[in-house]
């Protein structure tokens, strides 16, 4: 039987005085009532109880159990009612993980209008270009950039936001040192910044075989944000996000090139577990992303209202059937 019932019973008789008075106060049989008073005794190997036809008394044994099981269940009580206030109010700690590429000003914006709406949840960010395994790290959601639905972790919820827009990009000064290529074949004469597989997502020039590599790569790293500072301090060429273009830390040292040759698409996706029993933090923080950041919302980032680069507008990119780099 239950023991947490069998002390809540057991309490109930007590306080009751009888096993009758009790069974009518917890709407049960007193069969059953005796049966939860029996089965504790029987599990502890102790006398509550002191009973016969017209009394109830407690043991020794029956006295100390009844005073510790009312701190039990006092405690229990005050934690249900804690629970029950979060599962009311967000509140609490998320965790989340984002691509190193939105570090900017514009994802500071959006957490500071959710602060204003929910002061009592802290946000604790993680700026990581991987696909973060949720459970088994303790993340609440993630956003991701991918070309391919299907190359997202199984067992997660992939809500699609908006196209992610990319623009292959050089610094002035690189542009100044070593030129702007005019066509895709001209790609191959110059220096590249790899992270990931992100080049399969480049214009391949003319004669390019399958799985073939023909750029120049001098330098790999593995977060995004990290190869827009190598292409700003003017070590080469690489595809970044357009939000970073548009970015104050990068909008004087960075511009686009071949932006009438388009790359490939992907998409923005927030990631998260079932939302079934799911705390009120982590539902109040979907709703608000879904609300700020995609395509049906207004855009509410400074960033987003800033005029974009000379890049493909919506991102038309060709696919090549490869996953882009999960930024």
């Amino acid at each position: 039987m239950d023991t947490l019932t069998g002390i809540k019973v057991f309490r109930q008789v007590v306080d009751s005085g009888s096993f009758m008075r009790a069974a009518e106060k917890l709407d049960m049989s007193t069969a059953m009532v005796s049966k939860h008073i029996m089965h504790a005794e029987q599990r502890l190997g102790v006398r509550l109880l002191n009973r016969n036809s017209r009394s109830l008394s407690l043991t020794e044994p029956g006295r100390l159990y009844f005073e510790r099981s009312k701190s039990i269940l006092e405690e229990l009580e005050a934690t249900e009612l804690e629970l029950g206030s979060l599962g009311r109010t967000p509140r609490g700690t998320l965790r989340v993980s984002v691509p190193s590429s939105a570090s900017g000003q514009w994802l500071a914006d959006l957490l500071a209008e959710y602060r204003r709406r929910y002061p009592e949840v802290l946000v604790d960010l993680s700026f990581e270009d991987r696909f973060v395994n949720l459970v088994d790290e303790g993340y609440d959601l993630a956003l991701r950039i991918t070309s391919r639905r299907d190359s997202l972790p199984a067992g997660l919820i992939a809500r699609p936001l908006r196209p992610a827009v990319f623009c292959l990009a050089a610094s002035h000064d690189y542009i100044k040192r070593r030129g702007a290529p005019q066509s895709p074949e001209e790609l191959v004469q110059h220096d590249f910044i790899a992270v990931g597989d992100v080049l399969d997502s480049l214009p391949r020039p003319a004669g390019t075989e399958k799985g073939e590599n023909p750029f120049h790569v001098v330098l790999r790293y593995r977060s995004m944000d990290g190869v827009a500072n190598a292409v700003a301090a003017g070590i080469g060429i690489a595809p970044v996000p357009a939000v970073l273009l548009e970015d104050p830390a990068f909008r004087e040292a960075l511009a686009p090139v071949l932006p009438d040759y388009p790359l490939q698409q992907a998409t923005l996706y927030v990631l998260y577990p079932s939302r079934k029993f799911a705390p009120q933090k982590l539902r109040t923080f979907i709703d608000f992303i879904v609300e700020s950041l995609s395509v049906e919302s207004k855009p509410r980032s400074r960033a987003e209202s800033q005029p974009r680069p000379s890049a493909p507008a919506e991102g038309t990119w060709a696919s090549n059937g490869r996953r882009a780099i999960a930024v």
